[in-house]
């Protein structure tokens, strides 16, 4: 029998792999913290509404899971998600490692950990391989995904 964390976890990424942002939000307590290489510090409604953005605009999504670990406090996992990046029409499959601590039977934090250069690679093409590296323009992914989100959430 896994541990209620765990299965938490895995409720989470099965949610993810239906695109049912709701069902993610459900799994986060209402002031989670969410960081990783592109969004990062988001709280509250604002992670939310992240994966309520990223549900709403995938395209040939697939996502898998698998390495979940819990105990009472902490946790991890290993996901892949793979997805057309629309602004380029690449395929970008992303592997990454997720993090989280629990509160009242519920992630208060999500750190997710991925190369951002090998995914500047895949997403932005030859410009992302020759460039990803650099901080001007792993700043300006942040800055494009924040305004993204930004716009999501002034439409909603």
């Amino acid at each position: 029998m896994s541990h209620p964390n765990a299965e938490l976890i895995t409720r989470f990424y099965r949610a993810f792999q239906h695109l049912d942002a709701e069902g993610m939000a459900a799994c986060y307590t209402d002031d989670v913290c969410f960081s990783d290489p592109v969004f990062q510090d988001l709280r509250g409604d604002e992670a939310v509404d992240m994966w309520r953005m990223l549900a709403a605009r995938a395209q040939d999504f697939s996502l898998t899971f698998d390495q979940v670990q819990a105990d009472d406090r902490q946790g991890s996992a290993h996901w892949v998600a793979t997805y057309l990046f629309s602004q380029t029409g690449n395929t970008v499959v992303n592997r990454i490692e997720a993090r989280f601590v629990f509160r009242d039977g519920k992630i208060a934090e999500h750190r997710d950990h991925f190369d951002l250069w090998r995914w500047a690679r895949q997403a932005l093409g030859l410009k992302g391989l020759l460039l990803g590296w650099a901080p001007p323009v792993q700043n300006a992914i942040r800055r494009q995904a924040g305004k993204g989100l930004r716009q999501f959430r002034a439409s909603r």
